[in-house]
């Protein structure tokens, strides 16, 4: 996945991004109101050594006291330096628990010590760091005055005891700190938000490898080596009104649908089909919408075009165009009526044969050799005839029945078909030598650009319809899948 793709998968999961933010910002803020305010007190000592006054004396007494001062940094935090601190404050604390809380450092090329010490009590660190500064100035010059190695002879005045050649002087009070040290609230809440955002990136990152469904028109594609014949774009009123192409409409999935017919045509040039059975893997892919609104398309072209509703599990046809659903196909099949006798119009221009009662084998109904000659009839009487069948992976309607058709097409739903899914049914059809003429996009990601605007050049209401030529006017031998107003 490149750049541009990994971005668009990103604003896809967007709301994935805004839940894992608010959560890394929420623990930062949990991590800061649960944390004890910890403050900082500083102190700072300058180590001199006590020689002459000339200038050789001063240079290798500094040069002495840089050598050494490293070292003396290191001895702050020891236990001689900690067990006289928490005697004379009287601190509950054991030296070793104080060392844990005391940092010093020497600035390099300094003969300077600065000691740092930490508190959830303000004025208890200046304390501290103050008590540290005077036992450790002591501690240093004991332990650099030199021991006499001769005992004074009988009788003879005891001698002068020796100096330590340094000594340390506090150049800096500590002062009672005003703000706490930690918890760092900017500092906490960018680790918060980087957190959240890598947890986002795990997630979408996971997300995507776990999502087999296909997001694009050229990956369903790539998924059943087919034509995408149509994309049709995804629209929030469509589950209310299914019709798209009611009135010659020019919205977008109106010109999607015509999209469709156009391809479906120019696919189809050498061997145009005349029964064309509609299905999807799975249901509430929108195959019915698809049938539907081929079905007006196809009749709004100056095409005699008869609409069946072979669904006999969940059929909507009728509940579509509020049609009578109480006989149709079944009743046809089981020869209790003619199809003229129970074929309805829908807005006027199509030709509709609702489902008509469920049968208990729908199946064996669907396959029967009445079911072939019925659509031999209604091939030879109209240009075009799309049936709406069941999803091909659930139930064995639509294997049974798409032999009978002259190809099929099959509706796969943008970010819900999962490719196995995809792949099974293609192969069910392939099986049993189905031509499939291609595959539908439905409710595809809608275009966001300004685009030229649908109508733009030409006014729907004044694009002249050819009229459907009479029974007894039509030609012997019709062209499918085409007409004038396509040209």
């Amino acid at each position: 996945m490149d750049l541009r793709g990994y971005l668009k998968v990103l604003a896809r999961r967007w709301p994935t991004i805004l839940i894992c933010l608010m959560v890394g910002v929420g623990a930062a803020e949990g991590a800061i109101s649960l944390s004890t305010p910890v403050y900082a007190a500083h102190t700072q000592l300058f180590v001199a050594t006590r020689s002459g006054v000339d200038t050789a004396d001063l240079n290798q007494g500094q040069s002495f006291s840089q050598a050494r001062v490293q070292s003396y940094a290191a001895i702050v935090a020891t236990r001689q330096v900690t067990a006289p601190v928490i005697r004379e404050l009287r601190l509950k604390d054991t030296p070793e628990q104080l060392a844990s809380r005391i940092t010093a450092e020497a600035p390099l090329n300094t003969v300077l010590i600065n000691i740092t010490v930490r508190d959830r009590n303000p004025s208890r660190a200046a304390r501290i760091a103050d008590a540290v500064a005077k036992h450790f100035a002591g501690v240093v010059e004991r332990l650099e005055t030199p021991k006499t190695n001769r005992a004074p002879h009988k009788g003879a005045a005891a001698a002068a005891p020796l100096a330590s050649p340094v000594s340390l002087g506090v150049t800096e009070q500590a002062n009672v700190p005003r703000h706490p040290v930690s918890p760092k609230r900017l500092l906490d809440l960018a680790a918060g938000v980087l957190g959240g955002l890598l947890l986002a990136a795990g997630l979408v990152a996971l997300r995507e490898a776990l999502d087999t469904t296909v997001k694009t028109s050229d990956a369903l594609g790539e998924v059943t080596s087919l034509p995408v014949l149509g994309s049709i774009p995804y629209d929030k009123g469509a589950a209310l009104q299914r019709v798209a192409m009611d009135s010659l409409s020019g919205s977008a999935r109106a010109e999607a649908f015509r999209k469709l017919r156009a391809n479906l045509q120019f696919a189809q040039v050498d061997d145009r089909p005349r029964v064309i059975v509609v299905t999807s893997p799975v249901p509430g892919e929108g195959k019915t919408t698809t049938s539907v609104n081929l079905a007006l398309s196809l009749t709004d072209a100056g095409m005699r075009t008869c609409l069946i509703d072979a669904d006999l599990r969940r059929p909507s046809v009728a509940t579509t165009f509020g049609l009578v659903e109480g006989a149709g196909l079944t009743t046809v099949l089981i020869g209790q009526a003619a199809v003229e006798d129970v074929a309805q119009q829908a807005g006027g221009r199509l030709t509709v044969l609702t489902s008509g009662p469920l049968p208990p084998n729908p199946t064996e109904l669907l396959s029967c050799g009445r079911m072939a000659e019925l659509l031999r009839e209604l091939a030879d009487s109209y240009d075009v005839v799309i049936v709406d069948s069941a999803p091909v992976l659930p139930v064995a309607d639509t294997i049974g029945l798409a032999p009978l058709a002259d190809g099929v097409l099959l509706v796969v739903r943008a970010s819900k078909t999962g490719r196995d899914q995809i792949r099974n049914a293609a192969d069910s059809l392939s099986r049993i030598g189905v031509r499939v003429l291609g595959a539908v996009f439905s409710m595809a990601p809608s275009f966001k650009g300004k685009g030229y605007g649908y109508g733009y050049g030409y006014a729907a209401a004044e694009v002249p319809v050819p009229r459907p030529p009479a029974q007894d006017e039509r030609p012997a031998e019709s062209a499918p899948l085409s007409s004038t107003a396509e040209q």
